[in-house]
């Protein structure tokens, strides 16, 4: 158990914010596993309109500081490349 004032207070806040750490994880994973499906399947049409939500969901993630910037932009190069690669 937390002595100090300041930790009890990090305690109360890490509880609040898990949830919706909890709830942004699994939503990035359940958008690329859609993605990866759509890919996997050759639906082309599919998997760019899906990966244009993802862009957006891992933008706002980055911008929240969820994940790191770098990351995801790494993600999203890596998305695109294999959906040009279908297209193809």
């Amino acid at each position: 158990m937390a002595n100090l004032n300041a930790a009890k207070k990090s305690i109360r806040q890490d509880k609040k914010r898990r949830p919706h750490n909890v709830a942004m994880a699994s939503e990035l994973k359940t958008l690329t596993k859609k993605l990866n499906a759509f890919i996997g399947a050759g639906k082309a049409d599919e998997a760019s309109k899906a990966l244009s939500i993802l862009m957006s969901k891992l933008d706002k993630a980055a911008k929240k500081g969820f994940i790191k910037r770098q990351n995801a932009d790494r993600k999203k190069s890596r998305l695109s490349l294999r959906i040009a690669k279908l297209k193809k």
